[in-house]
């Protein structure tokens, strides 16, 4: 079996901006409430963080911040995939050092590779670090997905111990739990019980953000055997987590956040506030799940 970086939510993150900059006394907040409100782990600078647009400084700071702040309470993941892998290993170094628990990374976007240019890919990361890695596999993000006979062979690096799996295909997931050693966590919050049905781990989640004692609470049941509550609970979010993924995310649950008051100010560009008739749509949402929006 291999290494478990955690069990339950973790919690993909937004990270607060204020004026363009990180706000790190608003991210100082938001990683005090995951700890109070019973999350499993929290994963740092992903695409829910807009890691795409953090100036390498922030993006490596935001790690040891959050090492500083509650490294001791919980566990830490640092997005650190690149589309270059010299960078994504320069990243997974600094996570290293700054006390990350693990590295989370992704497939390389745009320039893509072959199913033998990931596999290059990821165990040069892996061979270049000791803490454990989770693979990201989000297809519809990147334009290239990790096969079968890849995550096979790359099940066989030591620390390579898990895949976020955000292809939306159950089935694939299924395959991956049936033919390697590899943890799982679904990548998307309308299949947090599916996957955990087939043996996953739990859930890198953005719904965990706006709700994440119930996030956590949705793993603990199935674990300790209510599968019904579980899923009831799974149930209930269903239209909630649609209206999160309304635009592209982070968009929706910025502005969901900062409906509930949370205050994580704007996102950074290219991306944009929401349609003034999506936001209408999230706002109800967030109501009809009982949520003050």
């Amino acid at each position: 079996m291999k290494k478990i970086v955690f069990k339950g939510s973790g919690v993909a993150i937004v990270t607060p901006v204020k004026n363009n900059k990180v706000d790190f006394d608003k991210l100082g907040e938001l990683l005090d409430f995951h700890v109070s409100n019973n999350t499993d782990a929290i994963i740092l600078c992903g695409t829910t963080g807009e890691a795409p647009t953090l100036p390498d400084d922030e993006h490596l700071k935001i790690f040891d911040y959050a090492h500083e702040r509650v490294g001791d309470k919980i566990t830490l993941v640092g997005g650190t995939g690149s589309n270059f892998t010299e960078h994504a290993i320069d990243f997974s170094k600094y996570a290293q050092k700054a006390g990350m628990d693990a590295v989370l990374c992704v497939t390389p976007y745009y320039n893509k590779t072959t199913q033998k240019g990931l596999e290059t890919h990821f165990n040069a990361i892996a061979n270049a670090i000791d803490i454990p890695v989770i693979l990201y596999n989000v297809p519809s993000r990147t334009g290239v997905g990790l096969q079968l006979p890849t995550l096979e062979k790359l099940a066989k690096t030591e620390n390579i111990v898990a895949v976020k799996e955000a292809s939306g295909n159950i089935a694939f997931a299924s395959k991956i739990a049936a033919n390697t050693d590899l943890g799982l966590y679904s990548g998307n919050d309308d299949m947090i019980v599916p996957m955990l049905s087939i043996g996953g781990l739990g859930v890198i989640s953005v719904l965990a953000n706006i709700v994440p004692k119930d996030v956590h609470d949705m793993c603990c049941k199935f674990f300790n055997g209510d599968v019904k509550g579980s899923a009831e609970m799974q149930l209930k979010a269903m239209d909630l987590v649609e209206k999160l993924f309304i635009e592209v995310n982070p968009i929706p649950v910025k502005n969901a956040m900062n409906m509930l008051g949370f205050d994580v100010g704007e996102l950074k560009l290219p991306l944009v506030d929401l349609e003034e008739s999506n936001a209408v749509k999230v706002r109800k949402a967030l109501i009809d799940y009982g949520l003050k929006a």
